[in-house]
């Protein structure tokens, strides 16, 4: 049996913490994705449904976004049930709904969107969140969010008339799965 000096177990220890946090990156990643996954089909669908029947815009959205809302929290309960506990932190409901609310605040109330507008805010504002994310949780968040930012952004900019909502459905909705899919294999 040979006995290891101070700095190997230093060496041991600093190898365990990597893998602990490769650990916990993964679990984000896993529930993350499958949140990115929900959200982009839902936004797809949105927009290719808003294409069709634009009349109906507002209901549609009101129903991915509660649709949406209701994935993420089975989505998130069942983590947390796997990981021991039942419940989700009440901080973290609040502070979903402090999100919601000032987007509505600021799309509907102080800004009066129009449609194009509309369709551009709410993808950027919901990708900054993404990139805040990056900064505690790895990388993929940031370039995920940076990325399909400026996809929307050039749409936006050149993509005209009503195709826009197809181009958002590609970029927003098909980025989104794409980069749930890709988060995977991070």
């Amino acid at each position: 049996m040979s006995d290891i000096d101070a700095k190997q177990a230093a060496q041991a220890l600093s190898d365990i913490q990597d893998i602990v946090q490769r650990v916990r990156r993964s679990r984000s990643y896993d529930v993350a994705s499958q949140m990115i996954i929900l959200w982009g089909g839902l936004v797809l669908a949105g927009n290719v449904a808003n294409f069709a029947w634009p009349r109906q815009a507002a209901y549609l959205w009101i129903a991915v976004n509660l649709i949406g809302v209701a994935g993420s929290l089975a989505i998130a309960l069942s983590f947390a049930r796997r990981k021991g506990g039942e419940r989700i932190e009440g901080r973290i409901l609040a502070a979903f709904a402090l999100i919601f609310a000032f987007g509505i605040l600021c799309s509907c109330v102080l800004g009066h969107f129009g449609p194009r507008e509309m369709a551009t805010f709410w993808p950027i504002y919901s990708m900054l969140f993404y990139c805040i994310a990056g900064l505690w949780f790895g990388y993929a968040f940031l370039t995920l969010g940076l990325g399909l930012s400026a996809l929307v952004l050039i749409g936006y900019v050149f993509v005209a008339g009503d195709t826009f909502l197809l181009w958002m459905a590609a970029v927003n909705g098909g980025g989104l799965m794409l980069s749930g899919l890709w988060m995977r294999r991070a």
